[in-house]
């Protein structure tokens, strides 16, 4: 290979169908190793489709997908050997103990003696204490942290993590990110599915969305930030019987009604707003507050979601 790196995840021009579903459609990306990758999309995308196929759940239609260099076809065992799944579903054997869980995952990939990683990723997951309790008497946001521990028992270079938050307060999800982000520093490739956007926001360096099965974006957070600069200005004035409101509407151009007297007025760069002040403060209206606003992951999303087009089967 002359030296060349092959990337976390391989993943080329895949296709899957289930009957007339199209699931995913011509879906091709790749993901370097050691980056914390998020892949988003509205319910029905085709996220977990992509997930599924990547740890050999089901099988493409077309297109060819490596983990770590590794066909997930042609060379299954090698393939999951590199990859650790935490799924949504959550999915546990009501007989064991935590630590009996993880030990049995351990051996489900040859793994003996494996008790101080185990102890490591217990601590790391605040579960040391519960490491005797036995599965079904734990919190949902317990298993599902068991669930990520059994995903890196094996201690794979890459970590698919599926909607890994979900159900789980505060606490816990701060606890899970400050470790996983100690994992991706120790070079770990990281890929997410998330609706907590904002999550992905603070946690991914780049970012691929998924619509009806396609790819319709793939940049870096930084860059996706950047892509709408106009300021959102909140307005608020006093409303007056004499005044006429839709003059105002009027004069504003790309001009929100939240509510009676208030504003969400979109322009072009904050150095403007002085000036939309001051056309409405000479329409004879005064202002009781103003509030300005930036565009967060979330208000991206959404924009890239309503531009990219519609299939029908």
């Amino acid at each position: 290979m002359n030296g060349t790196v092959l990337p976390a995840l391989e993943i080329n021009r895949v296709s899957k169908s289930y009957g007339a579903l199209k699931a995913v459609r011509n879906v091709s990306f790749s993901v370097p190793r050691g980056e914390f990758f998020g892949l988003l999309g509205p319910n029905g995308a085709g996220k977990t489709t992509l997930i599924n196929s990547l740890a050999g759940l089901c099988r493409i239609d077309q297109g060819f997908i490596k983990v770590m260099g590794h066909d997930v076809k042609k060379n299954y065992q090698s393939a999951r050997r590199a990859l650790g799944v935490v799924p949504q579903e959550l999915v546990f054997d009501p007989f064991f103990t935590v630590r009996e869980t993880l030990t049995f995952q351990s051996g489900y990939f040859g793994i003996k003696s494996n008790d101080s990683w185990i102890d490591e990723i217990l601590d790391g997951l605040d579960l040391s204490e519960k490491s005797n309790a036995n599965m079904r008497s734990l919190s949902g946001g317990m298993k599902r942290r068991v669930l990520v521990a059994q995903a890196l028992v094996h201690r794979p270079p890459v970590i698919i993590l599926d909607e890994p938050t979900a159900g789980v307060d505060v606490d816990l999800r701060k606890n899970l990110w400050a470790f996983i982000q100690k994992l991706n520093d120790a070079g770990h490739t990281i890929v997410l599915t998330t609706h907590y956007l904002e999550e992905a926001e603070s946690l991914c360096s780049r970012i691929g969305m998924l619509k009806n099965g396609e790819l319709v974006c793939i940049e870096s957070t930084d860059r996706l930030l950047q892509r709408d600069k106009e300021c959102l200005v909140r307005v608020r004035v006093k409303t007056n019987p004499g005044k006429s409101m839709p003059a105002l509407e009027e004069m504003l151009s790309e001009t929100v009604c939240v509510d009676l007297g208030e504003y969400l007025i979109k322009v072009p760069n904050a150095s403007e707003i002085e000036g939309i002040l001051r056309r409405i403060r000479e329409l004879g209206f005064e202002i009781d507050a103003v509030e300005t606003e930036t565009e967060d992951l979330e208000d991206v999303f959404l924009s890239i979601m309503k531009a990219a087009p519609e299939r029908s089967e």
